[in-house]
Order: structure tokens, then C-alpha cells, then sequence
């Protein structure tokens, strides 16, 4: 299991916002296969309630230093058809 270091809220950028937790996780895969650090976040009431993410999204978000490669890495994943799903953005 990859360490993931702990940081502040504020050291965290939103790179994409998804409907369901699968797509987020997808594109969080394909971040970290890229070597950049990225968690999923969702308001859904401690998973009892997965349709708030419906209404609310499941975010991707990345360390803000690493935002701008993030959204290349995404953008070229986008162009040749593996960075999954689109985001509901």
C-alpha cells in the first residue's frame, strides 16, 4: 500500500468532479499512475448514502503543486481515450 503524506486542506486543488465514485477513481489512477499524488473526496454521508454524489459530486483532487501537470497529464489521457470518463464539471 502506497504512504500517502498528510496535508492541510489548503494544500489541495480540485482537478475534476465526477457523479460517481467509480469515474473518480478511475482518473485518480490514472494521476497516480503519472506519479502525482491524488485522493477522491465526497459528501456522502459516510457512504449511506451514495446518491448525494449525484447532487453534490465525487471531487479528484490533487496536491497544488502538482495541479498544472495533473491537468496535462488529464488532458493528454482525454485525447488518446484513457482517462476514463468525463467529468461532470
Amino acid at each position: 500500500m502506497r504512504h500517502v503524506r498528510r496535508r492541510p486542506v489548503s494544500e489541495w486543488a480540485v482537478v475534476r468532479t465526477f457523479s460517481y465514485q467509480h469515474e473518480a477513481e478511475i482518473v485518480k489512477s490514472v494521476l497516480e499512475g503519472s506519479g502525482i499524488e491524488a485522493i477522491t473526496s465526497s459528501d456522502d454521508c459516510g457512504a449511506l448514502d451514495p446518491a448525494l454524489g449525484l447532487v453534490r459530486g465525487v471531487k479528484v483532487l490533487v496536491a497544488t503543486e502538482q495541479l498544472e501537470q495533473a491537468e496535462r497529464v488529464l488532458g493528454a489521457a482525454q485525447e488518446d481515450g484513457t482517462a476514463g470518463p468525463s467529468s461532470a464539471d
